[in-house]
């Protein structure tokens, strides 16, 4: 078959409406497309079967994931010159792979059925979840959802993570954004360790946690912010998930600071939690998972948790508004193979519905570029170990954790999706938040000194003398 690439990149031009951005390498050999930059590699026909049955987004997952599809040079620079292509064209374009009904989406269908080889379709790779059961957002439905994200093997998130353990956005310091590099090293001013310290901190110093506080920490991972808050703030924590993988490590790592006495680990949905009230909740990277369908209930459960007085600190990825709501749909890939069900909401609607349930937003943080940063960290930890990554899972998943954390990255910088901080307060009828006057002096201390702030205790004394928070050294 002669020069496969140019009829795919003509194919690729025909529907989307305007020239491939990146050159395009074929089964056979065959190349086209602009020359110097990094390369879509087309390995197998039989990827092209794969968007012929499943056209856009889902279609060219499984290729990814089955390793038919590959890059060769920057993989961030092929994503964003694709995304980019797509989506300053708009709506159109997004739907143009899926518009079956256009005569250009058809004839191209034509043409790579004779491109593909004979049908029929590849099954779907093994990773992708398949037999979802019961009413979404059904108890039984997200435990089967977060056991298929986190229930992977321990070991294959402590190469990822590295050794902090905390699967949310770090915090870094002003100087950390030019450290910080794509090789995954960051520079002299902080490591991946540093900033995910400095973000634990951040919450607890929001959350004015003091010695002797009841904290739940829901969707507690594998325990980080509940071991931060009972060894450095003499916090009682309960920390509850929903996958067994992370409740067994987050244990064994309280056993190992002898903070069993301070933290309780449990297997459990935050529906589901008996004993309130608590002073503080921290949902750190939680409700993503919950579902917009849901997301009124669970904060009002939350407020129902708190004591009067009590914060919330809502830790949340959200997504840019769309001008007809009703027209958002979660992104396929995401949904089959990252986080099933997951849905993200925009800011504006999670602080209107946290005020429904009947809280008041005291502040509101947007740390969007310190998610690109952490996400390229985690991607360097990936690629340096990949070797080790496909015996702990399998290329499959090590392939999809590295698309999806690298295309992470590259929304975030482009400002399509962002991540903010909420916090919330159970104001009492007296109207007694409990706030200073200044409450965003822990911006003082938050990131890019390498060192955590010391004890609740101390921090609230200098908060009622009207001094800035004390930092300390890192227990």
């Amino acid at each position: 078959m002669a020069d496969a690439a140019s009829r795919l990149t003509a194919l690729a031009e025909d529907v989307l409406g305007a020239p491939l951005p990146v050159r395009l390498r074929a089964w056979d050999g065959s190349e086209a497309g602009p020359a110097g930059g990094p390369v879509l590699i087309i390995r197998e026909r039989r990827a092209l079967r794969r968007l012929l049955w499943k056209p856009g987004e889902l279609g060219l997952a499984r290729a990814w994931v089955a390793g038919e599809i590959d890059v060769e040079g920057d993989l961030y620079d092929v994503l964003d010159k694709l995304a980019t292509a797509v989506w300053e064209r708009g709506d159109e374009a997004r739907g143009a792979l899926d518009a079956v009904r256009d005569p250009k989406v058809r004839a191209a269908a034509r043409a790579l059925l004779k491109l593909g080889g004979p049908l029929p379709p590849p099954k779907p790779p093994v990773e992708e979840m398949r037999g979802r059961s019961g009413v979404r957002h059904s108890k039984r439905r997200d435990k089967q959802a977060i056991s298929h994200h986190y229930d992977v093997g321990n070991e294959f998130y402590e190469l990822v993570l590295g050794p902090s353990m905390v699967y949310s956005c770090a915090y870094w310091g002003q100087s950390d954004e030019r450290a910080v590099g794509t090789e995954g090293a960051a520079g002299a001013a902080g490591t991946l360790e540093d900033a995910q310290r400095d973000k634990l901190d951040l919450i607890a110093r929001k959350l004015r946690l003091k010695e002797g506080d009841r904290l739940l920490d829901v969707g507690c991972g594998w325990g980080s912010m509940a071991i931060h808050a009972a060894r450095e703030y003499g916090v009682r924590v309960v920390g509850i998930t929903l996958s067994r993988e992370q409740a067994a490590f987050a244990r064994k790592r309280v056993a190992d600071e002898g903070l069993t006495d301070r933290v309780e680990i449990r297997v459990q949905d935050y529906r589901d939690v008996p004993d309130g009230p608590f002073d503080a909740i921290s949902s750190i990277g939680m409700a993503e998972h919950v579902g917009a369908a849901r997301y009124r209930e669970y904060a009002d459960i939350l407020y129902g948790l708190l004591k009067p007085g009590g914060r919330l600190l809502n830790h949340q990825i959200a997504r840019r508004p769309e001008a007809d709501e009703s027209a958002y749909h979660v992104d396929a890939f995401i949904d089959a193979y990252v986080f099933p069900d997951g849905e993200l909401a925009p800011m504006g609607r999670t602080l209107t519905t946290l005020e429904d349930a009947g809280f008041e937003v005291r502040d509101v943080e947007a740390i969007r570029e310190h998610y690109a940063l952490t996400l390229r960290q985690w991607v360097g930890n990936l690629e340096r170990e990949w070797s080790r990554a496909i015996r702990l899972v399998s290329p499959g998943r090590a392939r999809i954790w590295r698309l999806y954390m690298a295309a992470s990255a590259v929304s975030f910088e482009r400002n399509r999706i962002g991540v903010n901080q909420f916090l919330a307060v159970k104001t009492p009828e007296s109207g007694a938040s409990g706030m200073a006057l200044r409450p965003r002096e822990w911006t003082e201390t938050a990131a890019g000194a390498g060192t955590a702030v010391g004890s609740g205790a101390k921090e609230m004394g200098a908060e009622k003398a009207g001094a800035k928070a004390v930092a300390g050294t890192d227990g």
